[in-house]
């Protein structure tokens, strides 16, 4: 297996004083998670039920029908979660060992928000079809792939060669996770300013994972109008050296034909959109229409600070905790895991991720301020809400099995 060199591009690492005293590092000691006995053992006859030779018989039965396993093991209920290393938070590439500590972290919030068990897979490997080979291999103790931090543009083949590949559910969470919250977020606050998705032009700032994952879903809901601009400027049909993915997106998108930098896109634009590590300048944001909706979601620094954009906009959300409306992942991620196992779905669709970004909308409906647009990630309507919905459009797809 092909071994990559990585370099940490966070700044140096603190001494054994400072990780002593920072709650952090205390928090993080001996890692966030475990795992838990969930039978008894407490003499002879509990070990020869949960191990030989009672094991044998559950054996020889999911031998002769693979099926079994999702009753009989914990499958139907645990997800791999799956990373190279090489897109971790804002920290880039900082490989397997730096991974995971959030990977546990997802780990944890699957279990927390979702009841989903989750296990931390960190690979020393960037090569696309060995990710996707020894995922592969993998699968059979899993009933979910949930891939995480993965950079552009590999993770849009590793997830759809997965998708082709295997029979259970495959999620890139940097994508549809961020989507879904995304557009549940812009449906509230289309409600709330009294206008639909349809009546909107919007301005995506990123064209990597989350941004290209934003620009389709909100394509399938119906927005009216929406560009997207990378570092080099907006997408458009004619632009040149442009990748597939991005070539693809634009032509599907920017129906005015619109060029230059994402300045000239924004004059008039109804909504901003922030998936990338840029700035937008406030002379650029003033130009916005009247009523106008911010997504800033860059971390730990917005595209645009709150405060300038509270000056031009109706809504204003980051993907900051401490702002009002925190476009936040965990929202989606454990209810759609859970309304997927629950189903023993083959696949997540998309309009599974339309249903959940619907079903976690509905939950704040007539409780929409400018400053709610979105739940509390603590909010215990979320998970079941999203989960059910979840389950629902996957039975009526015909991907549940169950």
């Amino acid at each position: 297996m092909t071994t990559t060199a990585h370099h940490r591009t966070a700044p140096g690492h603190p001494d054994q004083a400072s990780r002593d005293s920072d709650p952090a590092f205390l928090l993080h000691r001996g890692g966030k998670i475990g795992l838990d006995v969930t039978v008894p053992l407490t003499g002879p006859d509990d070990l020869s039920l949960a191990y030989t030779p009672g094991v044998a018989r559950v054996c020889m039965a999911i031998a002769e029908d693979p099926s079994l396993a999702d009753e009989y093991t914990w499958r139907s209920n645990v997800v791999a979660v799956v990373t190279d290393g090489t897109a971790v938070l804002g920290l880039g590439d900082i490989g397997p060992l730096g991974a995971m500590p959030v990977m546990e972290g997802k780990a944890a919030l699957f279990k927390h928000f979702g009841g989903v068990d989750a296990v931390p897979i960190c690979l020393d490997c960037t090569d696309t079809e060995q990710i996707v080979e020894t995922v592969m291999r993998l699968a059979p103790s899993f009933g979910g792939i949930n891939l995480e931090d993965i950079s552009a543009p590999r993770c849009f083949a590793i997830e759809s060669l997965l998708q082709a590949r295997l029979d259970i559910p495959v999620f890139h969470d940097d994508q549809h996770g961020t989507a879904i919250v995304a557009l549940a977020a812009l449906e509230n606050a289309a409600k709330l300013t009294g206008r639909r998705l349809a009546d909107l032009r919007a301005v995506v700032s990123g064209a990597g994972a989350a941004g290209v994952a934003v620009t389709r879903i909100l394509l399938a809901a119906g927005i009216g109008d929406i560009a997207v601009a990378d570092s080099k400027g907006l997408l458009h049909a004619g632009r040149p050296n442009m990748t597939p993915v991005k070539a693809a997106l634009a032509a599907e998108t920017n129906k005015a034909g619109r060029s230059g930098p994402i300045e000239s896109a924004l004059a008039g634009a109804d909504v901003f959109l922030g998936l990338s590590a840029g700035t937008v300048p406030e002379s650029a944001v003033a130009t916005m229409a009247s009523e106008a909706i911010i997504f800033a979601m860059a971390n730990p620094d917005p595209e645009i600070d709150p405060a300038v954009a509270a000056k031009y906009a109706r809504v204003v959300a980051t993907g900051r905790s401490d702002y009002p409306n925190q476009i936040n992942n965990v929202l989606a991620f454990p209810g759609v895991f859970r309304g997927a196992l629950d189903v023993r779905a083959t696949r997540v669709t998309e309009g599974m991720k339309l249903a959940a970004a619907d079903a976690l909308a509905a939950v704040i409906d007539g409780e929409l301020t400018e400053e709610h647009i979105i739940p509390s990630p603590f909010d215990e309507r979320v998970a079941p809400t999203v989960a059910a919905a979840v389950a629902r459009q996957a039975r009526a797809e015909g991907v549940a099995r169950r």
